[in-house]
């Protein structure tokens, strides 16, 4: 009596249960080490200059936390540049990079002061909706303008987003100098925006409201990113866009949908700035949010959901630099170097991880 052997039938292998968790501790490693050696490198730099590296860093990370007044500040800060970083990670989930963030905000920050300038006796309730509103539009539009030219011309988007940043700069000059100039400023400012127009305080010391608006902007772009179509169509997109393609997503309306949501998010920071903080049209008010923001998203390597953290890292660093700045004589442009130093160190360690992965094969 013959049997006949038929071959076992092969499953594929089972993900080991330990990987996802051997995966998070290898990340926060990275990101514990990343800080450790930027601020060990900076130190040194700082004692090569003749300053104390332990009074500068202690005035960059209890700045934020010792007084009412620095946390305040810092939550204040962190509201453009998580917005600003969500302007620039949500195209890049799609594989696009929107580089046009500043010119975004400014513009969007320049049709909020004209409107809260033009309606300045109107209500609350009609002006703030409408400066707000308006913002996220202006935002939105600029940065269609870039993805139609990325669309019908094939126009690279970094190019684009980059040159309308100097034509955004133009727009503020013109406005903030000739059309609703404050001849009492003395810098290119605009004259105020109607009380309406301005965002309600809360607390003491008083912190402005726009930073509720944004949590919520997080918050729904996290849900967005990981429970929605339109969010799996985008990352569908930035992963394989043929692929994409062949099952019916429309590539070029992703694209094109990506960059002018990150627009609009730019332009909500910029009217929350005008409502919220400055409640005019100052020149030179986007400071460095676009490299701040491009820093961020890299840091987070892209995650939605770790943007909001550590764009409030930065913040804090960023507040403390002012700080360094008057009890240590330290630069404060040397906080900008502690920020690439962890950027550079996270991307050594991806190379460092994707190497041990592949000799344990």
């Amino acid at each position: 009596m013959t049997t006949t052997a038929t071959p076992p039938t092969t499953t594929a292998p089972a993900k080991p249960a330990g990987r996802r968790g051997t995966d998070l501790s290898w990340t926060v490693l990275s990101y514990a080490l990343a800080v450790l050696l930027a601020f060990v490198v900076s130190g040194i730099v700082i004692a090569a200059l003749g300053h104390s590296p332990v009074d500068a860093f202690r005035a960059i990370l209890t700045t934020s936390f010792k007084s009412s007044f620095g946390f305040v500040e810092t939550v204040q800060k962190w509201v453009p540049l998580v917005l600003l970083t969500l302007a620039f990670t949500i195209p890049l989930a799609a594989g696009k990079y929107n580089i046009g963030g500043e010119g975004q905000l400014l513009v969007g920050a320049t049709a909020a002061a004209a409107v809260g300038i033009i309606l300045k006796d109107a209500p609350m309730v009609v002006l703030l909706p409408l400066v707000l509103l308006v913002g996220v539009l202006a935002g939105g539009v600029y940065a269609w303008i870039a993805a139609w030219l990325m669309d019908r011309f094939g126009v690279n988007e970094i190019l684009s987003t980059v040159l309308l940043n100097f034509v955004s700069f133009g727009i503020v000059d013109y406005v903030a100098s000739e059309v609703w100039s404050d001849p009492a400023a003395g810098h290119p400012t605009t004259v105020p925006i109607g009380d309406g127009g301005l965002l309600p305080l809360v607390g003491t010391p008083p912190m402005h409201t726009g930073v509720v608006l944004a949590v919520l902007v997080c918050a729904a772009t996290v849900v967005v990113m990981r429970r929605t179509v339109p969010g799996f169509e985008l990352r569908a997109v930035g992963t394989n866009p043929r692929a994409a393609q062949v099952h019916g997503v429309r590539i070029g309306r992703v694209a094109v949908g990506s960059l002018v949501v990150g627009g609009a998010l730019a332009g909500f920071a910029g009217a929350i700035e005008v409502a919220g903080v400055h409640g005019k049209l100052i020149e030179g008010m986007q400071s460095n949010y676009l490299l701040l923001g491009i820093i961020i998203g890299l840091i987070a390597r892209g995650n939605a959901l770790a943007v909001p953290f550590v764009a409030f890292g930065i913040a804090v660093l960023e507040v403390g630099a002012s700080a360094m700045q008057r009890t240590a004589d330290v630069p404060s442009e040397m906080v900008l170097i502690v920020e690439a130093l962890i950027l550079l160190f996270l991307l050594f360690s991806d190379v460092v991880g994707t190497r041990l992965r592949r000799s344990s094969r």
